[in-house]
């Protein structure tokens, strides 16, 4: 099968979805199938190499810098382009410019579309957009996600907690449930006490360690609070916290506000095949809080590596951490969360017992066993598009535009 790939984010951009795009591709070449994926251009770090990538002039967005908006008359030229190749499927993975590219091919050549809702808009849309009032933040979300939904054949939806949310606004496009997953041979390796040495982190020293884009929907703060109740009783604690994003510069005032400033150190992002494991294995616990999680990719890496977790489990998480021998799930309550870990810290026994189980928990959520549902769902949306033939009608729903604006 020949996919195309639509993102408004990908590498050098670390997040979940750049991850879950990532895996689905390398997945779909290793079992013989073609990939192309097209995503905004950063700058001279854009990722190349391993299967076609597409990279279309971009600039940035005013309100979360990090990312980028692909420019209207980049999607227009290449529009023409992509609609001569002939794609068996296309995959659309964002809901913005690439949602309009792919719906407006699917529209050209009559190939199959879907869509994987990784976003959960009502949540996040209250921290970059606060200046609205929340009632109608939701409206705005829900009106959003019924309109994209409506324009594509069919939805990959993370998790059961996700379909639930869906069919809450109305939502009637048919839907799969199916997270990405991970490849584990990827979290095989890790060095915790290089980790330590390279850094001068004693090796008795208790550590905590998240990994996680740093923005106010991932919760950090929350985490900063647990971690000043724990220094009470472990005055030596050190909480590692690994990534970037547009809360970093307050996550450090705050830390210093609480007293932290030298139990809270800021890695930013590091090389996910090297030092990113290395420190995940430095860690005796892994903590986790976001409540917007549709999947929770950091949770299963964790896993893999044998990392004893301790999370609330909302949305994604809690789907991932459900009978999770090697996790520990709390309230996102402080006293509640740092009794948890506080707990872990002082038995290092249950430690190794739930390091040696977190990858067999891992094992649940391995990306070639996942990939095969794709592929064959993927198959399925082909062929009935194929029976259809050229009177196949693409998804359209009231007042859509065929203009990129």
């Amino acid at each position: 099968m020949r996919i195309l790939m639509l993102s408004d984010v990908y590498f050098p951009r670390v997040n979940g979805v750049s991850s879950s795009i990532r895996t689905f591709a390398r997945g779909l070449e290793q079992q013989g199938h073609q990939v192309t994926i097209v995503a905004p251009a950063y700058g001279d770090d854009d990722e190349q190499g391993e299967f076609e990538i597409l990279r279309l002039s971009s600039r940035r967005i005013f309100f979360d810098p990090e990312d980028r908006l692909i420019r209207a008359s980049a999607l227009r030229r290449v529009e023409d382009l992509l609609a001569t190749r002939s794609f068996d499927l296309i995959h659309i993975h964002t809901p913005f410019r690439a949602h309009q590219l792919g719906v407006r091919l699917a529209r050209r050549t009559g190939a199959p579309t879907v869509e994987t809702y990784h976003t959960y808009f009502e949540q996040y849309a209250a921290h970059y957009l606060p200046w609205l009032p929340a009632g109608a933040l939701r409206w705005i979300a829900r009106s959003f996600s019924r309109r994209l939904c409506a324009e594509v054949d069919h939805l990959i939806v993370p998790s059961s907690q996700m379909v639930e949310v869906l069919a809450s606004y109305g939502i009637e496009t048919p839907s799969t449930i199916l997270p990405t997953g991970i490849d584990l041979d990827e979290f095989a390796s890790g060095d915790g006490a290089a980790f330590r040495h390279a850094h001068a982190i004693a090796p008795e020293r208790p550590t905590l360690v998240t990994v996680s884009r740093l923005a106010q929907e991932k919760n950090i703060a929350f985490l900063l609070e647990v971690a000043r109740v724990l220094a009470h009783e472990f005055p030596t604690l050190l909480f590692i916290i690994a990534g970037e994003g547009p809360d970093a510069a307050r996550l450090q005032s705050r830390s210093r506000e609480l007293g932290l400033e030298g139990s809270v150190r800021f890695f930013g992002n590091l090389d996910r095949r090297t030092r990113l494991l290395d420190c995940y294995r430095a860690g005796d616990v892994f903590v986790f809080a976001s409540p917007t999680e549709t999947q929770g990719l950091v949770l299963i890496e964790a896993m893999a590596l044998g990392v004893p977790i301790v999370s609330t489990a909302v949305m994604g998480t809690a789907t991932v951490l459900e009978r999770a021998a090697s996790a520990r799930t709390s309230a996102q309550e402080v006293p509640a969360f740092a009794n948890h870990v506080a707990a872990l810290l002082r038995d290092p026994a249950l430690r190794r017992e739930m390091s040696a189980a977190g990858p067999l928990d891992a094992q649940a959520w391995s990306a070639p066993v996942l990939m095969q549902r794709a592929i064959e769902l993927y198959a399925r949306l082909a062929d009935d598009a194929a029976r259809a033939g050229p009177d196949r009608v693409p998804p359209r729903p009231p007042f859509a535009s065929d203009s990129i604006p």
